[in-house]
């Protein structure tokens, strides 16, 4: 079996076993109660990640250079990079819906690149002199990686807007240390002086400040969502994993703008051109900073952070592919992500 005929076998491979693990992840979310469908699910991202991980060996082996040099390379490193942040997100959350949310995404991916793409652009062709450098690897794969955890993580905050319906929750939990704290404090400052004015504003029977005082923390406590405490616990995880997760894509999303201005500066005697690529990085970098701005010095949590997370998972895909649609700038070189 030749290079070519293997990367056709597992790119087809790689398809297949991910739509059967979402179909896996999601029977496992609608049926909680089947004890091995997480084992399988599991068990599915392991083998897809090993096929894609062998796919892009063989293609670099044929083609002599590192295999993101276009788009349908580009796309088998993503969903790589994209499975392997599952499997880091798994690990740390225990959660069906983890996979429930990622499978698409990467099996999505996967069938773009093997059933959609014409075979011209899916087979390995000569580097053009301007991608002929160590940063190719350097940039290019670390933008990548960065792009997969960030679109993982905010696929997790977007989860999270759909277990709660969008409503704002007091989470009792924190991924911050203090945050959740902070949260809860300013709702007791909010609630005890509008109870106590009340209060001394009564009657002056003690009864009816212990009345007022209680019935206007209910009312303040109930403008803020309740779950049941499963539904509780499962928001609180998503919240938490995904801004771990984004704190992981955040400084690897720094790292490579940072090679590729380096590489900007070797290849076209310029940091920084303003190109459309580069314009949507750095907004893709203050999306983001933003959410973790928010996060770690407002200690907010929840759907505020979320909604900002879900926002970044557009603006990534407009960075990594909508740019590329127009076709123009510099970093088009017939698709080159």
């Amino acid at each position: 079996m030749n290079l070519v005929v293997l990367q056709n076998w597992l790119n087809n491979v790689s398809f297949a076993v991910l739509f059967v693990t979402m179909l896996i992840y999601w029977g496992g979310t609608a049926f909680p109660r089947i004890p091995f469908l997480p084992i399988l699910g599991t068990t599915g991202m392991v083998i897809a990640n090993l096929c894609i991980a062998t796919l892009l060996g063989a293609r670099w082996l044929e083609a002599g250079y590192f295999p993101l040099s276009n788009l349908y390379e580009s796309l088998f490193f993503l969903t790589w990079g994209i499975t392997t942040i599952h499997l880091v997100a798994e690990s740390m959350s225990r959660s069906r819906l983890v996979g429930a949310v990622t499978a698409p995404l990467a099996m999505g991916c996967t069938a773009f690149a093997a059933l959609f793409l014409p075979a011209g652009m899916q087979s390995a062709e000569p580097l053009v002199p301007a991608l002929k450098s160590n940063w190719l690897m350097m940039h290019v794969s670390v933008m990548m990686l960065s792009y997969a955890t960030l679109m993982v993580g905010s696929l997790l905050a977007i989860a999270f807007l759909i277990v709660t319906r969008g409503q704002t929750i007091e989470l009792r939990g924190s991924s911050v240390g203090t945050g959740g704290y902070r949260e809860h404090s300013r709702l007791r400052r909010a609630v005890e002086p509008v109870a106590i004015a009340s209060a001394i504003g009564s009657n002056g029977s003690g009864n009816t400040m212990v009345l007022n005082l209680e019935t206007n923390q209910k009312s303040a406590i109930s403008q803020v969502a309740s779950l049941s405490p499963q539904r509780l616990n499962l928001a609180e995880t998503l919240d938490n994993i995904s801004y771990r997760i984004i704190g992981l894509g955040f400084p690897l999303l720094t790292i490579g703008i940072i090679a590729g201005g380096v590489w900007a500066n070797e290849a076209w005697g310029s940091y920084w051109s303003w190109d459309p690529k580069e314009t949507w990085a750095l907004i893709t970098w203050l999306v983001f900073a933003a959410y973790l701005h928010s996060r770690i010095t407002k200690g907010w949590q929840g759907r505020r952070p979320a909604i900002l997370a879900t926002t970044g998972f557009v603006v990534v895909w407009i960075c990594y592919l909508g740019v590329n649609l127009l076709g123009k700038g510099l970093h088009s070189y017939g698709w080159f992500l």
